[in-house]
């Protein structure tokens, strides 16, 4: 067997077992999170602007936030196109991906893969009855977005918006409001 393809084995062996690794450690001690009971992806489709986040390392130095949602004509994938302006130089970014749904029962859970093999949980946390707002997090509680059809929403709503994700154990201290 050539060096190369030994090497090739035992790294893809290697990618395997630090993935699981990562995967168990990871494992959140705090209570199951609840998704909505389900989600019409037809009408989840389309311009969410970003209201409020946790910080991450992936938006750093961005501003004016949004998702745009394409659903697949199979209705089973959603193409992802996120965008925002860099904030020293006003230039635009984006960066497309991909959902799948991983619960069809609700279509509230998807994983989602901007930079293929590694895929991250997109779980639909609250949803406006007319899809005006979404609140969206992971399981582990490691990321949070607080999502609209609009750019901004009322205090009301922003208010609710906490109160809720606090009700479903995340910290409400590090809910960053997204600069326009």
């Amino acid at each position: 067997m050539p060096i190369r393809s030994v090497f090739m084995a035992v790294a893809a062996l290697g990618s395997v077992f630090l993935l699981a690794g990562c995967h168990w450690w990871g494992k959140s001690t705090a209570p199951p999170l609840a998704v909505v009971p389900g989600v019409d992806l037809s009408r989840y489709a389309g311009t969410w602007h970003e209201i409020a986040k946790y910080p991450n390392r992936f938006q750093r130095g961005c501003v004016g936030a949004t998702a745009e949602y394409t659903l697949s004509p199979d209705g089973k994938r959603v193409e992802v196109v996120n965008r925002c302006r860099e904030i020293d130089t006003g230039k635009a970014r984006s960066v497309r991906g991909k959902a799948r749904v991983v619960d069809p029962t609700t279509n509230a859970k998807l994983a989602v893969t901007f930079f293929w093999p590694f895929s991250g949980d997109y779980w639909i946390l609250a949803l406006g009855e007319e899809y005006e707002y979404a609140f969206v997090g992971t399981p582990d509680r490691k990321y949070l977005w607080f999502l609209a059809r609009t750019p901004t929403i009322g205090d009301d709503l922003y208010g609710r918006l906490v109160d809720l994700a606090r009700e479903r154990g995340f910290d409400p201290a590090r809910i960053e409001k997204s600069a326009r």
